[in-house]
C-alpha cells in the first residue's frame, strides 16, 4: 500500500508539472541578423524587432555599413545613448557579426582579420553583448587543409584569451567551407576555451552536407551558444531563400534537437537580404518569421 500511495502521489506531480508546462509553455528567445534589413536605420530595426515580439537583435550591420566598431552610433560619444536605446525597448543586442576570417596562414592577413574581431570583442563588452561572430571559413587549395585548419584554432585561442577579462565569447559560425561535423568538433575540441564557442548555422551545414541536424547537434551540442534559422529551396542550380517553412530546410528536426537538448540561448532568423536582394522584403520576412516560429518549435 505504502508503495501504490508513493507511486500516486508521484505521478500526481508528474502530472501537475506536465499541465503547468502545457498551460505556460516554455518561450523561446527570437532574434533577428540586420543582415535581413540593410536600409532600415537603428531606430527602425529597434521598432520592428519590438513590434514583432522579438527579444534580442544581432547587428551584422547599419544601413549597410558591416564596419560595427567605426559605426557612429557606437562612437565614444553615442554608445551610451544607443545601449540605453536598446534596454529601453526590453531588447538585447545578443551578437555582432564580424566579417573576420580565421583560416589565413599569411601573416599579415591572419594579424589584419585577428586585430578586427578584437575591436568587436571591445564593442561588445561595450554594450553588454555576450558574443561576437568570426568565419572559418575558407580550406584555401593552395594551403595544406593541417595548416588551415590549425591556424582557425591558433586564431581562436588567441581571441579566447583577449576575451578573457571581458563577459565576451567568441563564436565560430559553421559557414563556407568549414561545415562538416568532425571538422567542426576536431577544432573546437582543440581549442578547448572557456571564451570560445560556436554559432550553429544548421542550413549551412545540411545544404552542403546533408548530415542530419539531430546528429549533428548531438555532436556539437556542448559548443553551440548561438544560432542562425533560415529556410530556402535547394536545387541544382543553387539555393533560394524562402519564407520560413516555404524551402526544403529540415527546420521541425533542428528545432526539436535544440530544445530536447536543452538549448537556451537566442534563434536568430539570418535572412540575406544584403546578399541577396531580390527575395522578400524585411518588412514581411521578419514579422513572418517570429509570428511562425512557434509552429515548428513547439
Amino acid at each position: 500500500m505504502k508503495n501504490r500511495r508513493e507511486f500516486l502521489k508521484q505521478s500526481s506531480g508528474l502530472f501537475g508539472l506536465s499541465a503547468l508546462h502545457l498551460i505556460n509553455p516554455p518561450k523561446a528567445l527570437l532574434s533577428f541578423s540586420t543582415l535581413g534589413c540593410p536600409s532600415w536605420n537603428f531606430s527602425q530595426v529597434i521598432q520592428q524587432a519590438v513590434e514583432n515580439k522579438y527579444s534580442g537583435i544581432e547587428i551584422r550591420g547599419i544601413k549597410g555599413d558591416l564596419d560595427l566598431p567605426a559605426n557612429s552610433i557606437f562612437s565614444p560619444t553615442n554608445i551610451s545613448s544607443t545601449r540605453r536605446q536598446v534596454e529601453d525597448a526590453g531588447l538585447k543586442i545578443v551578437n555582432l557579426g564580424s566579417s573576420s576570417n580565421m583560416h589565413f596562414l599569411d601573416p599579415k592577413k591572419r594579424q589584419s582579420n585577428l586585430d578586427e574581431a578584437k575591436k568587436y570583442i571591445e564593442l561588445a563588452n561595450h554594450l553588454s553583448c555576450p558574443f561576437i561572430r568570426v568565419f572559418p571559413n575558407d580550406l584555401p587549395k593552395d594551403q595544406p587543409e593541417k595548416e588551415t585548419v590549425n591556424a582557425i584554432i591558433q586564431s581562436l585561442i588567441e581571441l579566447g584569451d583577449f576575451a578573457k577579462t571581458s563577459g565576451v565569447k567568441v563564436l565560430l559560425e559553421s559557414h563556407g567551407k568549414v561545415i562538416k561535423s568532425d571538422m567542426l568538433l576536431h577544432i573546437m575540441q582543440e581549442t578547448n576555451h572557456a571564451h570560445v564557442g560556436l554559432v550553429w548555422d544548421f542550413f549551412n551545414m545540411w545544404s552542403i552536407t546533408k548530415e542530419p541536424p539531430a546528429i549533428v547537434y548531438s555532436l556539437l551540442k556542448k559548443y553551440i551558444l548561438h544560432t542562425h534559422i533560415k529556410d530556402a529551396i535547394v536545387s541544382d542550380v543553387g539555393e533560394k531563400y524562402t519564407l520560413l517553412g516555404e524551402g526544403h530546410a529540415p527546420i521541425r528536426e533542428a528545432l526539436h534537437a535544440l530544445k530536447l537538448g536543452g538549448y537556451a540561448g537566442y534563434y536568430s532568423f539570418e535572412w540575406e537580404k544584403l546578399w541577396h536582394p531580390e527575395i522578400q522584403e524585411p518588412e514581411i520576412a521578419i514579422p513572418h518569421f517570429s509570428k511562425n516560429f512557434s509552429t515548428y518549435w513547439q
